[in-house]
């Protein structure tokens, strides 16, 4: 008798935020980058396509009303997430470590990373024009399958080596942060703008 079972597994999650205005969330974001002199100093001297105040302002829950509703709300996610994880966090909590804007014009991109100093990360989503990129992610064992033949173009989706999520606005996405992931470029004349952060295990 044959029996084949999958192990290892990466896990996915996707939901709606809650009730959070989107609108008001894309003026805010607007509003802090047109604001964020040193995000746009950072931005342009890295060669950071569009904007991200992830080097300037990653406390926003902390100085905008509109975030702290958010991350309000991407605490019962992460935490549903977590149980769905079977994490053992022996009695400490996962809580955000930071959270930051991300404003990606036509041709922005954001190449392949990974999130080293954190269990969770993700991104919530507020504006999605049609055209702007899905995000990618990479099997983690990539660089392992140095002598593996590639999977077929019709393989089942959690066999294959990367997979792309289309998320809608108002979507929130999280995975674990080892798992590489990347922005491919913005093919919309409007920008692509979301929210990213990380959940870190602490005392």
């Amino acid at each position: 008798m044959t029996h084949i079972k999958s192990l290892f597994v990466t896990r996915l999650y996707q939901a709606q935020l809650g009730a959070i205005d989107t609108a008001e969330l894309e003026a805010s974001c607007y509003s802090i980058a047109e604001d964020d002199e040193a995000g746009q100093e950072w931005c342009e001297k890295n060669g950071y396509p569009g904007y991200t105040s992830y080097a300037s302002l990653t406390d926003l829950g902390w100085r905008f009303p509109i975030f702290a509703e958010v991350v309000k709300a991407l605490d019962a996610h992460v935490a549903a997430f977590a149980e769905d994880l079977e994490l053992d966090l022996d009695g400490r909590e996962l809580k955000l470590e930071d959270i930051w804007i991300n404003i990606l014009p036509e041709g922005g991109n954001h190449t392949g990373h990974i999130h080293p100093h954190s269990v969770i990360s993700g991104t919530t989503y507020v504006a999605m024009p049609e055209g702007a990129s899905a995000i990618k992610y990479e099997d983690p064992r990539l660089p392992m399958m140095m002598a593996s033949p590639a999977r077929r173009k019709d393989a089942r989706e959690e066999l294959r080596t990367f997979a792309y999520v289309a998320p809608a606005v108002g979507d929130v996405l999280l995975w674990e942060s080892f798992i590489r992931h990347e922005v491919p470029m913005n093919m919309s004349e409007e920008d692509r703008i979301s929210v990213s952060f990380n959940y870190s295990w602490h005392g």
